[in-house]
């Protein structure tokens, strides 16, 4: 037999306790989150989808970032009124997706130093695979810059031709 639970013990289970700790870690989050929203430009603040409340704001945080205190107190202000607005994932959100492309430019950057590297060692084999995945790439330059490069690396020289073919890549690749 299953035993009836009190109407007390029911309004209990019902509440949520939020601890002490909790409201003081969101709210920490909440302060970093405008801090990081007042350090961003004006361009990259444009995008977010901030109320009138946080523009205005940010028109002051802009103001008055050169005075400590002032600032502090204000970063405060931006907090609370980011606990009333309703989006803050989404804002989160397109922060991460800004912040992101950061990263994406530094992983092709990365992607392009070892093409560079591989084409010095492999030469010709893989120009025409480069160049058929890259058809902004031309045949002859790409031949040129890098027999040039392989030139340096053999005299143990690093210089001009690398950089211009690391250039030249880059270029093509991140349009």
């Amino acid at each position: 037999m299953a035993k009836k639970k009190s109407k007390s013990a029911e309004i209990e289970e019902e509440i949520i306790y939020v601890s002490k700790t909790e409201l003081k870690r969101d709210a920490q989050e909440l302060h970093q989150l405008g801090a990081e929203i007042a350090k961003m430009g004006k361009k990259q603040r444009e995008r977010l989808p901030l109320n009138d409340d946080l523009k205005e704001a940010m028109v002051v945080a802009d103001k008055i970032s050169n005075k400590s205190d002032a600032y502090r107190r204000h970063l405060n202000y931006i907090a609370k009124t980011l606990r009333t607005v309703e989006n803050i994932e989404e804002i989160k959100a397109i922060i991460d997706i800004m912040l992101n492309k950061n990263n994406q430019a530094e992983v092709l950057i990365k992607k392009i130093e070892q093409l560079r590297s591989d084409l010095i060692v492999q030469g010709d084999e893989l120009i025409n695979p480069t160049i058929e995945q890259y058809p902004m790439l031309e045949r002859q330059k790409m031949r040129q810059l890098v027999r040039n490069a392989a030139k340096e690396a053999k005299a143990e020289k690093v210089g001009k031709a690398h950089k211009e073919l690391f250039q030249y890549l880059k270029d093509a690749i991140m349009q």
